[in-house]
């Protein structure tokens, strides 16, 4: 049942449009860079943190490999210390802390958003942070149609409920 639940979430998670002091993008899927990109250009910030960058790629390079075209001079920075959420999260909640962010914009997949918000708002409990789901063609959303989507979600699954565990029993 709580599968079937979690499933059902990612799907129908409410996009809140106001603005943040900060977008948060996450690499590792789909399409969050670009998703972030267009976020920044429709000014729900004026800065983007990419989190979880490969310590030899550019801003230049992320831009071409993307195609992406930012309108304004905003502020992008790179955050190369990250290997995975958790490590999102303590570099991301870093720079926050540094920059004293008040309100971020989580851009992550749709079936990653619930783990990070976790992660997140365990090492940033007075921030407000809106969740941006970003969904992939990739990803069934009918997970029991597809093998793959099926493993993904399931595997995330129980990812999220070690996390939760984790954060709020242990």
């Amino acid at each position: 049942i709580g599968f079937a639940v979690f499933n059902y979430k990612i799907n129908h998670i409410q996009i809140d449009n106001s603005s943040t002091q900060a977008i948060i993008a996450l690499t590792g899927g789909r399409n969050r860079i670009v998703e972030a990109s267009k976020l920044l250009n429709d000014n729900k910030s004026e800065c983007l943190f990419i989190s979880g960058v490969e310590k030899n790629v550019s801003l230049r390079e992320i831009k071409k490999k993307n195609n992406l075209e930012i309108k304004k001079n905003k502020n992008i920075i790179l955050g190369k210390k990250a290997n995975n959420t958790v490590e999102n999260a303590i570099e991301t909640s870093e720079w926050i802390k540094k920059n004293n962010i008040k309100s971020i914009r989580l851009v992550t997949s749709n079936y990653h958003i619930y783990r990070s918000l976790v992660e997140f708002e365990t090492l940033n409990p007075k921030t407000k942070i809106i969740v941006h789901p970003v969904f992939s063609e990739k990803v069934n959303r009918k997970f029991w149609k597809s093998w793959n989507s099926f493993v993904l979600i399931f595997l995330e699954y129980n990812k999220f409920l070690y996390v939760y565990a984790r954060t709020n029993f242990l």
